[in-house]
């Protein structure tokens, strides 16, 4: 079918019809705003923070293709390209960051990831409601302490020299371990802190995944013959698989962060060679040694690799069936 021409009555009946389709649309967006008015104006304060101190300053990651100097100013410094990441990816350092930090989130993918998950499923199955709060206060607790905290309980407790695990070790007659300074425990050590520290804090999400299963399809199963088990098994499980499924792919996404307070408090000579992380890394480069466009590069890596990691995972959910994260 030919298009009407631009001077034909055709045309002007479409254009019409199509201005009259837009208005509409208008008039539905600004009803649905003076509606829900009160919604958009909570939401506001949140919106409003996000864009000042998240997509504003954006701006500044072009100085990863700049040769940046405070002297000189942003717009002023010399444009170098893909300089500063042909001096990162060519750094010899760049192979033992790399393996530092995918090990330590390797390692807590495998150990502590399913932990959240299997004491919701624990708690889930406790019967006295006030055993089962207080229990859920206990875990909690430790998501509040910082960083510095944390690593101060650490070194009470593995100190060589006064820590109560190796006073217990030397009083039942085995040799002290050094825990702080053994380049072959540093990976374990602080996938176990944040296991301690965070475990129990990421089991709200799977708590509420959990309380919002259909109570009949536990019913239907016990009239089926299963146990607690079975029912953990075949509806629990099966339940929260989506909230499972998304958490994994945003986990994965987080693959090349680490947390800079945790891996800087625990850091020491002894273990630099084990330690050193790109979060650690860009602290150093960027803050210490003033490299500002450097820094500012190996973040932009960081960030970019996460990205194509959440696009991959959430495609391969997607094509197993799943929802995915969008």
């Amino acid at each position: 079918m030919s298009e009407p021409k631009p001077d034909s009555l055709e045309y002007a009946r479409l254009a019409v019809k199509a201005h009259g389709k837009e208005a509409s649309r208008i008039r539905s967006v600004w009803r649905g705003l003076r509606r829900d008015k009160y919604l958009y104006l909570i939401a506001a304060p949140m919106l409003l923070y996000f864009l000042i101190f998240k997509y504003v300053p954006m701006w500044g990651i072009l100085i990863a293709f700049k040769n940046y100097t405070p002297y000189v100013g942003f717009w002023s410094s010399p444009w170098v390209g893909l300089d500063h990441f042909e001096r990162f990816f060519s750094n010899s350092d760049f192979a033992i960051l790399l393996r530092n930090t995918l090990a330590i989130n390797v390692l807590n993918l495998i150990l502590f990831f399913p932990l959240p998950i299997l004491l919701s499923v624990m708690l889930n199955e406790v019967r006295i409601e006030w055993v089962k709060r207080t229990m859920q206060s206990v875990i909690y607790l430790p998501h509040f302490l910082s960083w510095v905290v944390i690593a101060g309980i650490t070194f009470l407790m593995l100190s060589t020299s006064d820590g109560v695990i190796n006073k217990l070790l030397f009083a039942f007659g085995f040799d002290k371990v050094d825990f702080l300074t053994s380049p072959r425990l540093f990976w374990l050590l602080l996938t176990v802190q944040s296991i301690w520290k965070e475990a129990g804090w990421g089991t709200v999400i799977f708590l509420a995944a959990i309380a919002s299963v259909d109570p009949g399809l536990y019913e239907a199963a016990k009239m089926d013959g299963a146990g607690r088990l079975r029912q953990i098994w075949h509806v629990t499980l099966p339940a929260i698989r989506n909230v499972i499924i998304i958490l994994l792919i945003l986990r994965i996404g987080h693959m090349m962060d680490v947390g800079f307070e945790q891996v800087y408090l625990m850091m020491n000579g002894a273990v630099s060679d084990v330690a050193d992380v790109f979060d650690t890394y860009v602290y150093r480069s960027g803050i210490q040694q003033a490299q500002f466009s450097y820094s500012t590069a190996v973040g932009l890596f960081k960030s970019v690799v996460g990205v194509v990691l959440v696009v991959v995972t959430n495609r391969l959910a997607k094509k197993f069936g799943e929802e995915g994260i969008y």
